[in-house]
């Protein structure tokens, strides 16, 4: 499902317009953004999931087409651990 498809769902399941949905849309996404550049990281949706930041660490890696290692530096990643209601769903 892309952006737009969810857009004209959401829109759909609230009775509401695809502008209003958009908005609303873009406004948790932001948001979530915005929480996950905190120091702590992290945002929690009961029975769906949390979003966490974590540190990756400066490792060494390899390019695939020479084998020649290469340094990869480190990095915040973000990780989604799924909820119970999810999980069950899918």
């Amino acid at each position: 499902m892309k952006k737009v498809e969810l857009i004209e769902k959401m829109a759909q399941d609230a009775g509401i317009s695809k502008v209003v949905a958009s908005d609303a849309l873009n406004s948790f996404l932001a948001n979530v953004t915005k929480a996950l550049q905190e120091d702590d990281g992290r945002v929690t949706l009961v029975g769906f999931g949390t979003f966490s930041k974590v540190r990756r660490e400066a490792r060494t890696g390899r390019n695939p087409q020479t084998g020649e290692p290469i340094n990869i530096e480190a990095c915040n990643v973000v990780k989604f651990k799924p909820g119970k209601k999810l999980k069950d769903a899918v």
